[in-house]
């Protein structure tokens, strides 16, 4: 009887265990793999587990941002005194290439006779102007050096409101500084884009422009610029909180790919102003400026541009980036409307000349 009670006891004990060892595999599933018990089973779950974070995507994209110092000399001027000065500024600039090319602010480098790149490895290059862009107020600057960490980037970010986007830059040159907000309204990317740019509430301060501002995966998406600034009522200039701007990815790449092909953005024009018509199609143009190619041809204001080069017209900006984006010397073929009656006229377009 007694060997009979132990042999029954052991077969028991057998099974309760076999039964606990397949409950704890089936529920705690690390043991399967040999790792046994730890002491965060045990403890209270990690913070930093279920943390948001946006480290991965800046640890891509800001090496990429550099601080740019451009020097200039100049002539102190006064009655008693006429002794050159050296002045200085502060911006920023995002690396865009392999070999060295650099997207930054025309404003940053504006008159400069000389510009140094502090990268964040802590190497300071000599930077050349490769060229300009007013209109866009970009610039392209190119640095000799190896090793650079260059901006993810992707042809199409598809930037549309309500995203969340980061700014990377050296505001007051405090070091890199990371700001975060949200796309308040994102803007055209055509070549007669002048000042329809992305808006943002990530806060930018002096020495921002010419930075990055990217998205949460750390991409680019445009080239931090200004904020919005007004007049109060003793005419001071005072900027207003929440409203700052970057250029728009798809336009600052395409600017610096002409700057470095050609040396500077070659934009086509023809010379008049339109606006769009309401549940139809067409442009109506409100105005011709006089010796222009558009004068030349013979548009007068009034007329209804339906089609250029067989293209129908139903957006005036798209129209405008359509003549933006075509070579100088070309032949346009316009199909109008004047009084009622169909016109076709031909016009030269020629190059969208800027004061440097």
């Amino acid at each position: 009887m007694i060997g009979r009670s132990i042999l029954s006891f052991v077969i028991k004990s057998v099974l309760l265990g076999t039964t606990v060892a397949v409950l704890l595999l089936l529920f705690l599933p690390d043991l399967r793999q040999g790792n046994g018990f730890t002491q965060s089973w045990f403890s209270e779950p990690s913070v930093r587990a279920n943390r948001e974070s946006y480290f991965n995507a800046l640890s891509r994209s800001a090496p990429a941002v550099v601080n740019i110092y451009s020097v200039s000399i100049e002539n102190d001027s006064g009655l008693f005194r006429n002794q050159p000065r050296e002045r200085a500024s502060l911006g920023s600039g995002v690396i865009m290439t392999e070999n060295g090319y650099i997207l930054t602010c025309h404003h940053v480098v504006e008159n400069a006779d000389s510009i140094y790149v502090a990268v964040q490895d802590g190497r300071i290059l000599e930077a050349q102007i490769a060229g300009t862009d007013p209109l866009t107020d970009l610039a392209v600057l190119k640095v000799t050096a190896d090793n650079l960490s260059i901006i993810p980037q992707v042809a199409d970010p598809d930037t549309q409101v309500g995203d969340v986007v980061m700014a990377i830059g050296n505001p007051f040159d405090l070091g890199q500084t990371i700001t975060q907000g949200i796309v308040s309204r994102a803007g055209r990317n055509g070549l007669s884009n002048y000042v329809d740019f992305i808006q943002t509430d990530a806060v930018l301060n002096q020495g921002n422009s010419g930075g990055a501002l990217v998205d949460s995966n750390g991409i680019l998406v445009g080239i931090t610029n200004a904020n919005f600034q007004v007049r109060d009522s003793r005419n001071r200039v005072r900027n207003v909180d929440g409203i700052n701007f970057a250029v728009p990815y798809a336009l600052a790449k395409r600017v610096m790919d002409e700057i470095i092909s050609n040396g500077r953005v070659i934009r086509g024009q023809l010379g008049f102003i339109g606006s769009e018509i309401r549940n139809r199609p067409g442009i109506d143009v409100t105005a011709v400026a006089k010796g222009s190619p558009a004068d030349i041809a013979g548009l007068q204001p009034g007329d209804i541009i339906v089609a250029i080069d067989g293209v129908r017209l139903e957006s005036a900006s798209k129209t405008l980036d359509m003549i933006a984006e075509t070579e100088p010397g070309t032949t346009l073929t316009i199909e109008l409307s004047r009084d009622g009656q169909p016109l076709t006229i031909k016009a030269t377009v020629a190059e969208l000349r800027t004061n440097p």
